[in-house]
Formats: C-alpha cells, structure tokens, sequence
C-alpha cells in the first residue's frame, strides 16, 4: 500500500490537470482543511483571474481562517454537487467561484476550485468533473486510511515488549508497509511533542509518524504503564536513497522540531535497511533527542553517530542517583566549580585552554581545580577519578 502511496502526490496533480482540461479552467485542489494539494497552470492573462486569495493559497499552501469561513457559508461542506459562488472583492475574491466538493462515502474530504464564467461549464462537464473529484476523494480517503493504519502500528512495534507481542506488532507494520519495508529507513524523535501526530502528507518522505508515551531513558513504556501525564515524542519513519544521503532523515526532523515549538529537541538513528532493528533503531533516535537537548552544541538535531559519550550515557537509567563522590559539587551552591571541571576535562586536562576557554587567570582556575577536589575526594591527576568526574558532569545534563 505504501508503494502506491508514494505516488499519489502525482496522482493528485494528473486528476487535477484533467479537471482543468474538462472545463477548460485553472483548478486547485485542497483539503477539507483548506491545504493546498495541488493546482493547475494559470497562463491567462487576465491579472483579475488571479486573486487575493487565490494567490495566497498558492505561495502559502493555505488559506486564512476567515477565507475558509467565508466560503463554507456558502454550504459546501454539505453539498454533493457542484456549488457556484458568487465575487466578493471586499473578501478578496475577485472572480466567481466553482466550488467541486471532494467526497468518499458521503463524508467530504476536500475541495476543486475553479474560476467560474459566463456561461459557464456546461453541466454534462461538470458531471464529468464531479466524476474526477470523486476518484480524488478515493484517493484522499486511501491516503488517509493508509496514514492511521500505519501510525497504529507503527506505535505498536515501539512500544510492545519482547517476544510475541513485538513479533505481532512488527508483522502488523511490515504487511502494511508493502515493499516499503525492505527499504532503508532511518527513524527520527521529536520531544517533547505538544499534540497528536501529523499527517504523513504533510512530511515529505515519511512512511509513518506516531505519538509515543516519553518514559524512563527514552524508552516507550507500554500503554498500560503511560498515563495522561506522561510527557510525549514523536516518532518518524523516514525513507531514504542511501545511507550516505540523510538530507531527507535531517529536513524532516529540523521540520518537526519547529513544529513543536520552542524547547524541543529531534534525533535521528543511523540508517537501516528493513525493519528487524526497528526497536534499536528508536533507541538511537531517543538518545540523540535526549543528547540534543542536554547539550546545545550537539543539538537542536542531533545524529546518534555524533553525540559521542552520551551513546553510553543514554544507556543509563535516568533515575539513577548521582555518584556519592559529585553530589555535593552538583549542588546549586557549585554550579561554577562543576563548569570549571567540565571544561577542564572537555579540555582533556590542559590548563591554558581551559582558562582561555573559561576566560579566568591559571591561578583562578588551580583554585577552582583544588576545590573540586575537595569536594569529591577525587584526585584529577588520576585518569579513573577524571573518567568518572566527566561522565558523572554530562549524565547530570540528561
């Protein structure tokens, strides 16, 4: 099914075309939510033909609210055949309107807009175009079955436990997937994200999102463990070319992130092909997000071949204590001298950097190095007490 999906943005475009042939117009196809899918060439050179608010739908792939609100007065949401609307130029619409509703089983799934004239498309082409907008709906409706389909199981795999359950679920998704599912993918999470899942569509090169319950080290808990409260991530499924190209793995998540807003942080996994590593795969994913966030200069996208320590940090169950020796200098009281040390070490030891770094004098910095000691116990000449000391700083970011 998912094979064929991958098509249907040129499906739309070619039932589009034939609309605008049939009645010898420019159309433009959006969805019940007034997004723009597709729309014909415009080669008139009537500068009226070209709107407000037919220019902005174009540029913007959108309309305003007050557009939608407008033209739904005109009942379109409930008819069933083609519905004239009338030019208002105080609204921005300076022609007529045809208004084609794009049905499937009664329930209405979009719109064809066409520029109307006098006298008009006679009504055997308006049937015939009612025709076309009517196998436009069975697309839409495909579309977003296929969409559902996917973002249940998909969620399904991610968060069933070990053995048959994830055997099941993981079955559930390749047969859905079709041929898709021996492709390379690589899996990207968004968190925290704010609300349901967006529509496939709407992210190119996608074959699944799902919400996902955000648990303990960025494990999905199962859904008997997630309550209300439980924070969310967003889960991508993103295909890909080759794994040398992560261009479309990267724009999805760069996109994703924006959409939820300020604060949130994206991973992505290293490319897989097919779906047996599917579970290791989001873990990836989980880590970079978590990295990210913890650590600006790996974020707001990270990749889990670049964030380094925190491969093994992310490992760690993030409600482990903090180790007995740093308690003390991760307290608030110590937010300076636990910097100090992290920088030192992120300096691999070497003073002159560490205090140009920190912009402070050597003997600021021996001062500081002496009380961290102090604190801790740990002796930084020591290569173990140093290895602890920097793990124990970047897993207190997680």
């Amino acid at each position: 099914m998912c094979a064929r999906m991958s098509d249907v943005k040129g499906d739309y475009q070619d039932l589009v075309d034939e609309i605008s042939a049939l009645l010898g117009a420019p159309a433009t196809l959006e969805d019940r939510d007034f997004k723009l899918i597709a729309f014909g060439a415009h080669d008139s050179d009537d500068d009226t033909a070209m709107d407000p608010v037919r220019t902005r739908s174009i540029l913007t792939r959108r309309s305003t609210p007050a557009v939608r609100a407008w033209f739904e007065g005109f009942g379109i949401t409930r008819a069933t055949g083609p519905v004239r609307i009338p030019a208002a130029p105080e609204a921005g619409v300076n022609r007529d309107r045809v208004c084609l509703p794009v049905r499937h089983r009664g329930i209405v799934l979009g719109y064809v807009w066409l520029l109307d004239a006098d006298p008009g498309p006679a009504e055997d082409r308006l049937a015939a175009a009612m025709e076309v907008a009517s196998r436009i709906g069975g697309l839409l409706a495909d579309e977003a079955q296929a969409g559902a389909d996917l973002s249940r199981e998909f969620r399904a795999v991610l968060t069933a436990g070990r053995g048959w359950q994830r055997d099941m679920a993981m079955a559930a998704l390749r047969a859905a997937l079709g041929p898709d599912a021996d492709g390379l993918h690589a899996v990207v999470c968004t968190t925290p994200w704010p609300g349901e899942a967006p529509s496939v569509r709407t992210v190119a090169g996608t074959a699944a999102l799902c919400v996902v319950p955000w648990g303990s080290y960025g494990e999905a808990p199962s859904d008997e463990d997630a309550g209300d409260a439980v924070p969310q991530a967003l889960a991508a499924l993103v295909r890909l070319r080759s794994a040398d190209a992560l261009a479309p793995a990267l724009t999805a998540a760069e996109r994703l992130r924006a959409s939820a807003g300020p604060g949130a942080a994206a991973g992505v996994a290293v490319p897989r092909r097919g779906l047996a590593e599917l579970p290791t795969s989001w873990h990836e994913a989980t880590a970079a997000a978590r990295a990210a966030r913890a650590e600006a200069r790996l974020g707001p996208v990270a990749q889990w071949s670049g964030i380094g320590p925190y491969r093994l940090l992310t490992a760690l169950p993030d409600t482990a204590p903090h180790d007995v020796a740093v308690r003390a200098l991760l307290s608030p009281a110590h937010t300076e001298l636990a910097r100090t040390a992290e920088v030192f070490l992120d300096c691999a030891g070497q003073a002159g950097r560490t205090a140009a770094a920190l912009g402070i004098h050597r003997q600021t910095l021996y001062y500081r190095l002496s009380r961290v000691e102090q604190l801790t116990g740990l002796d930084l000449d020591d290569g173990e007490d140093r290895l602890l000391l920097h793990m124990a700083l970047k897993a207190s970011r997680l």
